[in-house]
This record gives C-alpha cells, sequence and structure tokens, in this order.
C-alpha cells in the first residue's frame, strides 16, 4: 500500500517527541504543536491515498485525523501564550 511508507516516516516522528516530552527536551506547548502538525500531515496523506485509490473511507479518515492535528495544534498555540 502507498501510504505504508509516509505512515512509518509519521509514526517516527511521533514516536520521537513522546520520548522527547518524557525527557522534558521540549514545553508541553511545542510538542502539542509537533504532534498536531504531524497529524495534520499523516491526514492528508491518508486523504490523497484515499482519493487516488477510490478509498472513500481512508479519505475520510484522513480528514478527521487532520482536523484532529490541527485542534492539537492550535491548542499548543494557546498554551504557548499562557506560558509567557
Amino acid at each position: 500500500m502507498v501510504l505504508r511508507p509516509f505512515q512509518l516516516v509519521i509514526d517516527m516522528l511521533l514516536l520521537s517527541i513522546t520520548v522527547h516530552e518524557k525527557e522534558n527536551i521540549m514545553k508541553e506547548s511545542t510538542n502539542d504543536q509537533l504532534i498536531g502538525k504531524a497529524h495534520e500531515l499523516k491526514g492528508t496523506v491518508k486523504q490523497v491515498v484515499g482519493q487516488v485509490t477510490n478509498n472513500p473511507d481512508l479519505e475520510s479518515d484522513g480528514k478527521v485525523e487532520e482536523v484532529a492535528g490541527t485542534i492539537q495544534k492550535k491548542i499548543g498555540q494557546v498554551e504557548k501564550v499562557l506560558e509567557k
């Protein structure tokens, strides 16, 4: 499946962010923004693959993941403003 290589890269990115968070290397707001952006990217890839393969379920899952990523990224931006 075309999605698999992209999904592996994004999952590795999410794992790396999670490890950094546990080691307190990044602020929570930065972590939320990065994870949100990764989910947006993953959702976009799913949507495109769903369109190309004529798979409406995958396309729909991609849209949901993209919106969830946008929300998480916005939460991180709000947290950053509140940290100051």
